[in-house]
């Protein structure tokens, strides 16, 4: 838990080094109109992305497929749209690398591996109705 305060204190700290240095940079207004900018171009595709990943997950479903990667998309899309809300720029340039698909199989990896070692150590619970 002290782990993650620390590092979310540190997150902030660096967003606003960063509203300094290109508010320094462009200024006051371009610096939130580019905030503003980048909020609603990344909800646009996460949007879009969103619905395609729902698309998919139906999909694996209907085919009988486990959905385990059309879930680890969805819920990395769902990541970067909740990092889109947050005002900043680190955590726009991370959303968009969660939502875009060529960049967000950068995280799979660590999402499906993070997934097997609570699955291994009994901490994941699977209800089945």
């Amino acid at each position: 838990m002290r782990k993650i305060f620390f590092i979310s204190i540190l997150f902030v700290l660096f967003e606003i080094a960063m509203f300094i240095i290109v508010g320094n940079w462009l200024g006051v207004l371009s610096t939130l109109l580019l905030i503003i900018l980048a909020s609603l171009v990344g909800v646009v595709i996460t949007k879009k992305q969103g619905l395609k990943s729902l698309q998919n997950l139906r999909d694996s479903i209907y085919r009988g497929e486990p959905p385990g990667h059309a879930m680890v998309d969805a819920f990395l899309i769902f990541l970067g749209g909740v990092l889109f809300i947050l005002p900043g720029f680190i955590s726009d340039i991370i959303a968009f690398t969660m939502v875009l698909p060529w960049t967000r199989q950068l995280y799979k990896p660590m999402i499906v591996e993070w997934i097997r070692r609570k699955m291994e150590n009994n901490q994941v619970i699977i209800i089945q109705r």
